[in-house]
């Protein structure tokens, strides 16, 4: 099993799937996981610190957990089946349960449990992290990535219209 951290999550064009993007810590590689979007705003709340009026089916979850006297301890993407991604929550108790890998981010960030892949995943489904020379150029690289996003959502086709 290697680590992995929570990048963001994007939505893929021209679909507009949502995917949650994780990356190997210590590592190469990225292993994105199309999610739906619920789940997806879930994980971006959570990511945000955001805390919404009400408690959504995660932190009502996260909740009960701590009430019961227990805790996440680890979070393990498992199993890659045919595209479909397959996760276990593992407890302060050793009790395992089966869950999506969604559900599974999004309880982890709400809970600071550390996420868990297993290498075959990584090996079968990982993308190469492109080299960079320093930690400044990978900085430098996140920010230009993030201004050229916002500029995209601000742009229309006919802003390009020459006539």
């Amino acid at each position: 099993m290697r680590e992995v951290d929570v990048v963001g999550v994007r939505v893929e064009m021209p679909s507009s799937q949502p995917i949650v993007l994780l990356r190997e810590v210590g590592g190469e590689r990225y292993l994105p996981i199309w999610i739906g979007a619920a789940e997806a705003s879930a994980i971006a709340f959570a990511q945000q610190g955001m805390e919404p009026p009400r408690p959504l089916t995660h932190d009502l979850f996260a909740s009960v957990i701590e009430l019961l006297g227990h805790r996440l301890t680890q979070v393990r993407i498992v199993n890659l089946n045919e595209g479909v991604f397959e996760a276990v929550l593992v407890f302060d108790d050793k009790t395992e349960i089966s869950a999506r890998p969604s559900d599974s981010i999004a309880l982890a960030l709400r809970t600071g449990t550390p996420l868990f892949c297993a290498d075959e995943i990584l090996a079968e489904a990982g993308i190469p992290v492109p080299e960079l020379d320093s930690a400044d150029d990978e900085v430098e690289e996140e920010e230009e990535v993030e201004r050229f996003r916002e500029f995209l959502d601000q742009v229309s086709p006919e802003d390009f219209d020459k006539s």
